[in-house]
């Protein structure tokens, strides 16, 4: 678990220096986050047994517009902010590296991947799993450094935040739910990884996080502006 002393200790104990240090570790803390994160992603796709909800998404998206499968990518991650900021969610210096890197570190490991295409469904969903996991891993370490939520993870914690009740494994079946059906009817395509992704990775994520008592809907995220701040010495 990583610790963090409050706003008001920070304060009275912090000198520019400190501070600084101390975002830097965030930012590495994010970016290995990151990496992991994007190493799941890269498992559920050489899976090859369905898409998962967001690229069923996209690809539904794509076949009705000029822009090709990445492009809608980066369009969903923008709208995905703007709902952000309209629920007056911070976004953070991660919100915009999850943006920026992902994708491509992702396309990272499938291009240096050295195993062949796989075609076993069993092969498949052993896959599949390790990389829910992996995935929650990784969302475990780059969201505890605060410096904000992906785009599409951003969504799940302002759902979250509205339902407070409901565990946030729970809150991803319903996002993900609706993510899938509208990437249906617009022609993307599902298979048994697209369910498996719906409700698989709900509860494992359910299962990983209520066993390491982690509550992404507790953390306080600082701000883009806050972490600037920061870097150029200036405490707050």
């Amino acid at each position: 678990m990583i610790f963090h002393m409050n706003t008001r200790q920070r304060r009275m104990t912090s000198t520019p220096s400190d501070t600084r240090i101390r975002v830097l570790r965030s930012i590495l803390q994010t970016l290995c986050g990151l990496l992991i994160y994007s190493f799941g992603v890269y498992l559920t796709i050489a899976a090859n047994i369905g898409l998962a909800p967001w690229d069923c998404f996209c690809m539904g998206i794509s076949q009705y517009t000029p822009l090709n499968y990445g492009s809608t990518m980066v369009l969903v991650s923008v709208a995905a902010i703007l709902i952000q900021l309209l629920f007056q969610e911070r976004i953070g210096f991660a919100t915009i590296l999850d943006a920026l890197i992902t994708g491509r570190l992702t396309q990272l490991f499938i291009d240096i991947s050295p195993y062949p295409e796989n075609h076993s469904t069993l092969l498949g969903i052993v896959l599949l799993l390790i990389g829910f996991l992996i995935i929650d891993l990784g969302i475990y370490v780059y969201m505890s450094a605060e410096l904000g939520s992906g785009p599409k993870d951003g969504l799940m914690i302002v759902m979250g935040k509205k339902l407070p009740k409901i565990p946030i494994g729970m809150i991803g079946v319903l996002l993900w739910s609706v993510v899938t059906l509208i990437g249906w009817m617009l022609g993307g395509s599902v298979g048994i990884g697209t369910l498996l992704s719906i409700f698989g990775a709900g509860f494992i994520m359910h299962i990983f996080y209520d066993a390491i008592g982690f509550e992404p809907r507790k953390l306080k995220h600082k701000s883009l502006k806050e972490t600037l701040k920061s870097l150029s010495g200036k405490c707050f």
